[in-house]
């Protein structure tokens, strides 16, 4: 609360007919936890009883200032700044707080350094997931709220500043839709002693980003010909080639010389 800013109490029986000027939360245990009066709301009789239950027998009404902002009119600015491409949030928003979701499967970027910044203005707050996280569509990936009811107006416009100082903190990218080229390797597969296990398991993930597999090769523990089989799978138009490898204390494992033969 700011100094400009000025709240009564009221008491509930003659607050009707006047507006909240925040969210009332109800939470009925194992069943309800929400917004049971919405901020702008105005109070009539029959809410008296409700508000009751909810444990109120006094209500806020609050006159703004000129450099107050109200913590929902807040939320919307911050969500505003926040959301870069490839994200999404709703613009009603609840009890302060604004939700970012993806709004295209892709990778979660944040800019840390400027989320920092944002964080440490201190009455405005920021919660992302880790950066190069792969998200869906329609998944949680940061919330936001200036954390007092009703706050500087000037704070969060610096907060604002911040989150527009370079790209958006908060950004999702479309993953790009690619034909790998896969390449096994390893003589025990080659000359069919084992049976190879690796190619089902990349096809799948890639699958689930949306790509797909064109040519398969097989090569023995041989440096040139892991090369030469990295080579066909680009002549047969791969965009991108993933090898299989042996562990780092096999010692007959080449693949890393034939990637870098290639």
């Amino acid at each position: 609360m700011t100094e400009q800013s000025t709240r009564q109490v009221v008491p509930v029986e003659q607050a009707v007919g006047m507006v909240l000027p925040h969210d009332i939360t109800e939470i009925v245990k194992d069943t309800f936890k929400g917004r049971a009066f919405k901020k702008g709301h105005i109070i009539r009789a029959e809410d008296i009883d409700h508000l009751r239950r909810l444990g109120k027998e006094h209500v806020y009404v609050l006159e703004l200032g000129e450099q107050d902002i109200h913590e929902n009119e807040a939320a919307l600015r911050l969500a505003e700044a926040l959301a870069g491409s490839g994200t999404e949030y709703s613009r009603d928003i609840v009890e302060g707080k604004v939700t970012i979701r993806a709004a295209t499967d892709g990778l979660l970027k944040i800019d840390r350094e400027a989320l920092l910044r944002f964080n440490l203005l201190g009455e405005v707050m920021c919660a992302t997931l880790q950066t190069n996280t792969p998200v869906s569509r329609g998944e949680q990936v940061a919330a936001s709220r200036m954390i007092p009811l009703v706050g500087s107006r000037q704070l969060v416009e610096q907060a604002v500043a911040i989150a527009r100082s370079g790209e958006a903190i908060v950004r999702v990218l479309p993953l790009g839709r690619v034909r790998a080229g896969l390449v096994i390797t390893g003589t025990e597969v080659f000359s069919g002693l084992i049976e190879d296990r690796f190619e089902q398991v990349l096809r799948d993930k890639l699958a689930a980003l949306g790509s797909t597999v064109g040519r398969v090769g097989f090569a023995p523990d041989d440096a040139n010909l892991i090369a030469a089989e990295i080579h066909r799978c680009l002549e047969a138009g791969a965009e991108l080639v993933v090898t299989s490898g042996g562990m780092s204390v096999d010692p007959d494992d080449v693949t890393r010389q034939g990637i870098l033969l290639a």
